[in-house]
C-alpha cells in the first residue's frame, strides 16, 4: 500500500507540495521560491494504483486468491483497453475471467487461440460505436465553445457562464464515457466483461443518485475501499457526515493536485451531507408522492443538476480568480442576456449539440440496454446503425482531435 501511494503521491502531489511551501514562506516573509520539478505524469497512473491496491486490499480480506504469476498479474495491471481511463477493474472481477481463459486455452495446447464469439462481436462494436459518437461528435465538436467562455470567463454574463457548465458538463461526460464505452467493448470483442461505468447520470435526482450513476467503477471503490472501512453511516450521524466529506474531498484530490479538485470535492461532500441530513430530519421526503410524478422528476433532476454543474467550473476553470467569479456570477444572476445572445449565435451548432445531446439522453434513459438492442438487429439493420454513426462523425467532426480529458489522470 505504502509502495502504490508513494508512487501515486509523488507524480502527482510534488508540484502541489513545492507550490504550498513556496505560499507558505511567501506569507511568513520568506524567500522560498523553489523550483518545480515538473514532473511527467505516467498516463493512467490513478486507474491501475487504484486496481492494482483493490488486488491487495482483497487478498489481505482473505476475498480473493493471490495471481499464479507475475504474468497473470501484469496481465490484469496493463489491461490495455481500460489501463489509461478506466473504468476500474477489481481484481476479483477480471481475474476470474482470465484464470478462465488460460484454463480453456491449456485444456487444448494445439489451440492456443483466444476464440471471438459473433455475439461479443456484434456488441462490442456496437457500445465501441456509441463510445467514438459520444467523443469525437459531441465532446470534440462543443469543445469550442467552452474554450470561448472559461479560457478567459470573468467579464461574462451569469447565463453566458451557465451556458458554459452545462456546455462542459456535457464534454467531460461525452468525453469520459465514451473512452469507457470504447473500453468496456474492445474487451467483450476479447471475451472479457468490464463493469459499466455511467448510468444517465444527468437525469439523477439527488446528489447521491448522481454517484450511483457517475463513473461508477471509482464510486464503488470509494464506498468499498475507503466509506465503509471508515465508519460508513454505522456510527453517529455526525461522524457519517465527517465520512463522507472525507471520502468526497479524497476523491477530488485523487483527480490532481490542484485547489479547484479541492473545491469540487468539498462541493460534493456538502451535497452529500445536506442531502442525507434532510432525508435524516424528515423522512417522510424520501418516499413521498410528490417525487413519483412527473413533475417532482422533473423537479428533483432540474434541482441535482443545478448542483452538478455548478461543480463544473470547480473542474474545469484552475485560475482560482477566474473561478470565485465563475461560480458567483453562476449562483447570484444578473439577468444580462446581450453577450449570452452573441455567443450563443457565433457558436450555433455547439448550442444544437447540446439539444440533441440531453433528446437523446432521455431516449436512452427510457430505452434502456440501448446498445444491446442494436447488437441483435439483423444484419443489414446492424451495419445502416454503423453507417449513420460513421457519416455522423465524418461530416460533422471539425477536424481538430482532442486528448480524452482523463488521460491527465
Amino acid at each position: 500500500m505504502a509502495g502504490n501511494l508513494g508512487l501515486l503521491g509523488f507524480f502527482k502531489y510534488a508540484n502541489f507540495n513545492i507550490e504550498q511551501f513556496n505560499i507558505i514562506g511567501s506569507f511568513m516573509g520568506l524567500e522560498t521560491n523553489l523550483e518545480f520539478l515538473n514532473i511527467v505524469l505516467p498516463i493512467g497512473i490513478s486507474f491501475y494504483t487504484f486496481q492494482t491496491m483493490s488486488y491487495t486490499i482483497d487478498i489481505y480480506r482473505g476475498k480473493l486468491t493471490p495471481c499464479n504469476s507475475l504474468k497473470e498479474f501484469a496481465l490484469f495491471v496493463s489491461f490495455f483497453p481500460q489501463l489509461v481511463a478506466g473504468p476500474i477493474v477489481r481484481a476479483s472481477e477480471f481475474l476470474p475471467q482470465l484464470r478462465q481463459k488460460i484454463e480453456n486455452l491449456n485444456f487444448d495446447r494445439n489451440l492456443r487461440q483466444i476464440v471471438i464469439h459473433n455475439i461479443n462481436l456484434k456488441l462490442g462494436v456496437t457500445i465501441m460505436a456509441f463510445g467514438f459518437f459520444k467523443k469525437m461528435f459531441f465532446a470534440d465538436n462543443i469543445s469550442p465553445l467552452v474554450n470561448d467562455i472559461f479560457n478567459a470567463p470573468i467579464g461574462h454574463e451569469s447565463f453566458t457562464i451557465i451556458l458554459g457548465a452545462i456546455a462542459f458538463g456535457i464534454q467531460i461526460y461525452s468525453d469520459f464515457s465514451g473512452y469507457s464505452d470504447i473500453a468496456i467493448g474492445a474487451a467483450l470483442i476479447l471475451g472479457f466483461k468490464l463493469p459499466i461505468n455511467f448510468n444517465k447520470p444527468y437525469l439523477a435526482t439527488s446528489p447521491s443518485d448522481f454517484w450511483r450513476r457517475w463513473h461508477i467503477s471509482l464510486s464503488r471503490w470509494l464506498r468499498d475501499y475507503l466509506y465503509i472501512p471508515l465508519g460508513g453511516n454505522r456510527s453517529s450521524e455526525k461522524r457519517t457526515y465527517f465520512n463522507l466529506t472525507t471520502v468526497m474531498l479524497l476523491g477530488g484530490l485523487w483527480h490532481g493536485a490542484s485547489w479547484n479538485f479541492v473545491v469540487w470535492g468539498m462541493l460534493h461532500g456538502l451535497y452529500l451531507v445536506v442531502h442525507k441530513m434532510i432525508l435524516d430530519r424528515f423522512p417522510f421526503l424520501k418516499n413521498h408522492s410528490f417525487f413519483r410524478t412527473k413533475i417532482g422528476f422533473v423537479v428533483s433532476v432540474l434541482a441535482t443538476q443545478y448542483l452538478v454543474f455548478l461543480t463544473w467550473i470547480a473542474f474545469r476553470v484552475k485560475d482560482f480568480d477566474d473561478l470565485i467569479y465563475s461560480m458567483e456570477k453562476y449562483i447570484f444572476l444578473d439577468f444580462a442576456i446581450e453577450k449570452t445572445s452573441i455567443i450563443i449565435l457565433e457558436h450555433r451548432f455547439e448550442f444544437f449539440i447540446m439539444m440533441l445531446f440531453f433528446a437523446l439522453h432521455y431516449i436512452s434513459y427510457k430505452k434502456p440496454n440501448l446498445p444491446e438492442r442494436i447488437s441483435h438487429y439483423r444484419l443489414p439493420f446492424w451495419g445502416i446503425f454503423l453507417l449513420v454513426i460513421m457519416l455522423g462523425i465524418v461530416f460533422f467532426y471539425d477536424g481538430n482531435p482532442e486528448d480524452f480529458i482523463y488521460f491527465q489522470f
